[in-house]
């Protein structure tokens, strides 16, 4: 049986989950309380990452043995985990690049007490909330024009990853081992090596590699949708 691991990828062995606690360890506490909280910078993050990890593996064990009802109710359990929130709130305030950068009300999360206030007003809110709107900027790109890119405000980007804690394991069971776009664990590097695997090999039957841009191909009229290895089909675009 594939099991998930810390890096996200398949096929590490580890032991089994068992039930999980997301509380601090310093103070013991379980998944959904009690809601008071030591320092941020005393949490241990690593008792929390595992927590997390735990519970995502269980995820991933019920998807491949195709038990639906345990997937959605062990989603339910990792979305009111506090060890989630923390372990989300912490990712995007201080690990990615995009941290100092605001959405529409203009505010970050750059210090121990704001990233704490932020995680408790996150666990404590009963729902999903309502998203503010994103903040649109334009990046240049070749050729003098330029992409649009929308920025969340940064509570509903540490909202937006606890959501991706839950549903991530349950795609990664149902995904194509061969597919390595937007995947933890996979990059392009694991796409050139399939690549070369497939056309390098004694007697290959492909040797030819097709790159294409979808979402500028639908914007094509359909009568100049051809290319060099016949026409796209619109089931093609969608699968």
């Amino acid at each position: 049986m594939k099991r998930w691991n810390h890096t996200g990828k398949l096929g590490a062995a580890v032991p089994d989950a068992t039930a999980v606690t997301a509380g601090v360890a310093s103070s013991g506490s379980t998944a959904n309380g009690p809601e008071d909280l030591p320092g941020w910078d005393a949490i241990d993050w690593r008792h929390q990452e595992e927590q997390v990890r735990r519970l995502q593996q269980r995820i991933f064990k019920a998807e491949q043995e195709g038990n639906r009802k345990q997937v959605r109710n062990l989603q339910k359990l990792l979305l009111r985990s506090r060890a989630n929130t923390l372990v989300s709130v912490r990712r995007v305030t201080q690990r990615n690049t995009g941290r100092r950068t605001p959405g529409v009300d203009r505010q970050v999360a750059l210090t121990s007490k704001g990233r704490a206030a932020l995680a408790m007003r996150l666990h404590r809110q009963d729902g999903p909330g309502r998203a503010l709107p994103v903040r649109r900027v334009y990046i240049p790109k070749k050729g003098g024009k330029e992409r649009p890119i929308g920025i969340p405000v940064i509570a509903d980007r540490a909202q937006q990853q606890r959501v991706r804690s839950a549903l991530e394991p349950e795609w990664e069971a149902r995904l194509d081992r061969k597919q390595y776009g937007f995947r933890p664990g996979r990059g392009c590097h694991d796409a050139i090596e399939m690549i070369h695997k497939a056309v390098a090999a004694k007697g290959a039957k492909r040797d030819w590699v097709l790159d294409a841009d979808l979402e500028g191909y639908a914007s094509v009229p359909r009568t100049r949708r051809r290319t060099d290895v016949g026409d796209l089909s619109d089931a093609v675009l969608c699968r």
